[in-house]
């Protein structure tokens, strides 16, 4: 399938108003989330001191992924990212669309940890003791905040998130360089986990803090010079939040014993804060928890929206996805609000974090499958593109795996679910868009 320039351009909104530095901070925005700041511990009780060595192997298999997707958005510059590259890939059909619909589903799961995240760590800013229905009221708040910073458009959407990102990074910049001068290289030695084996069941877990890079391709439409722009953001965000991992992992590995690693499991950021500053070094990582998590639901929103949007102008989503409620902004905007405030009242998330991480790795997967199918318009290379599929299959096989061992089974169940409810979806709306209409005065 084949898009002209004019098409191209006509998905792109009149006001091209995201820089790269603007876009850059939507992709660090939509990576650095909740799974910095709550799933170290997790990654540690397999991987032992080598979390560090897992975030590199995760973002090793995103790197070719950001490939794939660079060079399909330098091409199909769109608002609707994935989605476009899919549809270009596979056609207008059950296999693009189901795999749209599953892939929308899958950004609100992700949404509704990060607020989930978010509501955590803030409760544990407040004072007093913050009950759990008090922590739900937070994360619809935020959700709330964010769809109001959305509305107003997609400079304020980089803007701000250029803004958060700075902070961010000024305090985890603070926290490594106070986190070496107090490190204990005596702890390094225990190295602890399963061996390389952990080490690989770690970056399964840990690939869920690499897959908010997709949310860059949804501004594509909004540069001025997409075919420059994009790669150069992609790349740029990837080496900023892979780096950032890297370094913050260390750190934690070297003030903390695993132990105290284990027993922290969902704050341990904030642990390793307070072994280095005390309660303010607590008090700074809770704040830069904050920002990032604040900073993913905002970027994930944007590209979400977006995406339905795109989906449902290809005819894919019912109709009511792209239409206008305000200006430069859909109803896209609040059904992916809506249903993110749902996972966040309905839903169990500690094993959605896993299920959100396996649904991107089949998304990210097909759109390299696809890609191959159209490589010639694109001048990507065959191998990168085989090595994406082939990398982000065995992650799929290892994390799937972990999930099995480790959880309730109803995780993959509810992943099957979700994914067998998308294809049926897209099949009943393929055959109602698709059925003839009667005529006028027809019974």
């Amino acid at each position: 399938m084949t898009t002209s320039s004019a098409d191209r351009s006509s998905v792109r909104p009149a006001g091209r108003s995201i820089s790269t530095v603007s876009a850059t901070a939507i992709g660090v925005g939509g990576m650095m989330g909740a799974g910095l700041y709550t799933l170290v511990g997790l990654a540690a009780a397999t991987a032992g001191v080598w979390v560090p060595l897992s975030f590199l192997v995760a973002a090793i298999v995103a790197l070719f992924s950001v490939y794939s997707y660079a060079r399909l958005g330098a091409v199909f510059p769109s608002r609707g990212g994935a989605a476009q590259f899919l549809l270009h890939g596979f056609g207008n059909g059950i296999v693009s669309g189901g795999l749209n619909v599953f892939q929308f589903l899958g950004w609100v799961i992700a949404m509704g940890l990060y607020a989930a995240g978010f509501a955590g760590y803030a409760g544990d800013l407040l004072p007093g003791h913050a009950s759990a229905w008090e922590v739900k009221g937070i994360a619809v708040g935020l959700i709330a905040v964010m769809v109001m910073v959305n509305l107003v458009g997609a400079k304020v959407v980089g803007r701000s998130e250029t803004l958060v990102v700075a902070v961010e990074l000024v305090i985890l910049g603070v926290f490594v360089v106070l986190g070496l001068t107090r490190a204990h290289a005596g702890y390094f030695p225990a190295p602890g986990g399963d061996g390389p084996v952990g080490v690989l069941f770690g970056a399964g877990l840990l690939y869920v803090t690499f897959e908010g890079f997709g949310v860059v391709t949804n501004s594509a439409g909004a540069m001025r010079d997409p075919a420059r722009q994009l790669p150069r953001a992609m790349y740029l965000a990837l080496a900023v939040v892979v780096t950032v991992y890297v370094l913050v992992s260390t750190v934690v590995v070297l003030v903390l014993r695993l132990p105290a690693i284990d027993a922290a499991q969902g704050h341990v950021l904030a642990e390793a804060g307070q072994a280095i500053a005390g309660r303010a070094g607590f008090v700074a990582v809770g704040v830069a928890a904050l920002l990032a998590t604040a900073s993913a639901v905002n970027a994930t929103l944007f590209g979400d929206a977006n995406l339905a949007y795109q989906v449902a102008r290809d005819g894919q989503l019912p109709a009511v996805f792209a239409r206008r409620v305000w200006p430069g902004a859909s109803a896209s905007l609040f059904i992916a609000a809506g249903l993110t405030v749902l996972v966040v009242l309905v839903f169990p998330l500690a094993a959605v974090g896993q299920m959100a991480s396996l649904a991107f790795l089949i998304v990210y997967g097909m759109v390299s499958v696809g890609h191959l199918r159209i490589r010639g318009q694109t001048g990507a290379r065959r191998g990168l593109l085989v090595t994406a599929v082939a990398l982000n299959a065995a992650l799929f096989v290892l994390l799937l795996g972990y999930t099995i061992h480790t959880g309730p089974i109803s995780t993959p169940l509810t992943l099957i679910g979700a994914l067998a409810f998308s294809f049926a979806f897209e099949a009943l709306h393929l055959r109602r868009r698709n059925q003839p209409r009667p005529a006028f005065g027809g019974s």
